[in-house]
């Protein structure tokens, strides 16, 4: 351990954040050294590692996930990771505020401009203006402000936007009012994840500079959503743990300081989560961006594959708790440890090693330790080109496989092998989970546990210009789970709807014909 690496202000900085010296020297030496790819052995599809069910069989698993949630034993819980600011979002808008020319000339600047009228929060921007420039939207067009409209948009002095969170961000238009990314979770929530009670437990993960502000939007909209749609809402909210904090290196290799002198500490991203998911109270978790909703007469597709995962998850965990409760009571038959070596292959892409001595009781032990996991059944949109990650199948070191969500840049893009099956991925990661966080005997998996370290990644980011190395965490559904027994199942494209940047919200999806 190179102890001349940190100071003693370094060290007490480190111990504030409940970073150990030996977590703090291992990231150093992990950013200098970077992380190993992974080997793909194939992308996911439909002959192989993604399941299809016909429109028929879908009804029988939403009716499965109906009678979970009637059954009296539901544990329940919709995970919005909500703590990132909507800066991105916002990107072209501050480039046009830097940009020497006043006027639009870009064309989504002027696609912005001339469908202004259309964003919910129109409403609330015209007043910012009335307010601080004592002319309206329209008045200030004709003006050739333009710049003036975008700043009342961004900036503190309007209503904030490029600094706050997406949840907090008015998103769609309705009569009784515009609503927010983040109420249209709640009412998801109630159509898909009440329980036989009436209640529906919401968990956001927040930035702790926003959480008042949740709270408070929760507070006073609650009663309405609960009158309206006949439920209960336990709305809960947590925070990212600074001891996921990572340091920052320098491109050279040293420690990136800031002018003051002080170590640098970025978020690890959002696989830093998996302690809050772990922390939940439930035995299914639906994990789902908080940037893909839509408004209420286009939810149809969105509730009824919410159901349908939920259905394939009840169904896969029943497979599996039975499995382990019959290896339990011991001597299991021939003819029962071949079903389940076939389940292992067939239904999650699992190898069964080719030196694995059937008769022998280890390999009972080696199928209860692949049975025994965390569950996720993740939905599959296909691939129309949008950024992000895709599934694959992976070999894992014992010689078995894997399916897996990678990044691009997990891939080894320089090995033609593993380019080639990157680039023929038919399918994309949408980010619609359903979780099973708890054992068949009721126990909560320690989730951390099941974590690969070796998926974490460094990426190149900057400072006031000063270019710095930085370690991301794995990903919350890429290595945060890289140990869970998973499923990957087709959905329509149509319950993808993201809003990556501001124009989206023009796209016919987020526009209310009601």
């Amino acid at each position: 351990m190179d102890s001349q690496l940190f100071t003693p202000e370094d060290l007490s900085e480190l111990q504030e954040r409940g970073i150990s010296l030996e977590e703090a020297t291992q990231q150093v030496e992990e950013i200098r050294r970077g992380f190993p790819y992974l080997e793909i052995l194939a992308s996911a599809s439909l002959e192989q590692g993604i399941l299809h069910v016909e429109h028929s069989e879908e009804v029988r698993y939403m009716d499965l996930w109906e009678e979970y949630l009637l059954s009296g034993k539901a544990s329940v819980y919709k995970m919005v990771p909500a703590s990132g600011a909507a800066s991105r979002m916002f990107k072209m808008l501050f480039a046009f505020l830097d940009a020497p020319y006043t006027a639009p000339e870009k064309p989504a600047e002027e696609l912005f401009f001339s469908k202004i009228s259309q964003f919910a929060f129109y409403e609330r921007l015209n007043e910012a203006c009335l307010r601080n420039n004592w002319k309206s939207i329209p008045k200030l067009i004709a003006a050739g402000e333009y710049k003036a409209i975008v700043e009342n948009l961004l900036l503190p002095k309007g209503l904030g936007y490029g600094s706050k969170p997406k949840a907090l961000l008015l998103f769609h238009n309705y009569k009784e009012g515009a609503r927010t990314s983040a109420e249209e979770h709640l009412v998801e929530g109630a159509l898909y994840a009440k329980d036989r009670e009436g209640d529906v437990r919401l968990h956001f993960t927040v930035s702790p500079e926003h959480r008042k502000e949740f709270e408070a939007l929760v507070t006073a909209l609650q009663p309405s959503y609960e009158d309206h749609y006949g439920v209960r809402y336990d709305i809960s909210f947590s925070e990212q743990l600074a001891s996921t904090d990572t340091l920052a290196l320098r491109p050279d290799g040293e420690l990136f300081r800031t002018n003051e002198g002080h170590l640098l500490f970025r978020p690890g991203g959002h696989g830093a989560l998996i302690h809050n998911l772990g922390k939940l109270p439930a035995d299914v978790v639906f994990i789902k961006n908080i940037d893909n909703v839509v408004p209420d007469p286009y939810k149809g597709s969105t509730v009824m594959y919410k159901k349908f995962l939920g259905g394939v998850l009840i169904a896969l965990r029943n497979q599996i708790f039975g499995y382990l409760r019959l290896l339990d009571k011991g001597k299991p038959s021939h003819a029962q440890i071949e079903e389940i070596l076939t389940f292992l292959h067939d239904q999650l892409s699992i190898t069964i090693p080719k030196d694995l001595n059937k008769e022998d009781s280890s390999a009972i032990t080696w199928i209860q330790a692949k049975l025994n996991r965390p569950i996720r059944v993740c939905g599959m949109v296909r691939n129309v080109g949008e950024p992000g990650g895709g599934p694959f199948i992976i070999r894992e070191i014992d010689g078995s496989s894997s399916l897996q969500i990678l990044e691009s840049s997990q891939i080894n893009m320089k090995e033609e092998s593993q380019r080639a099956f990157f680039e023929a991925g038919g399918y994309f990661n949408p980010v619609d989970l359903v979780c099973s966080i708890r054992d068949y005997r009721g126990q909560n998996f320690d989730l951390t546990q099941y974590v690969n370290p070796k998926t974490a990644f460094v990426s190149q980011k900057s400072l006031n210009g000063r270019e710095l190395l930085a370690l991301e965490l794995p990903g919350l559904w890429n290595g945060a789970m890289h140990d869970w027994n998973t499923a990957f199942v087709e959905v329509p494209l149509d319950t993808f709807n993201p809003v990556k940047e501001v124009n989206d919200l023009l796209r016919t999806e987020h526009q209310n014909p009601a």
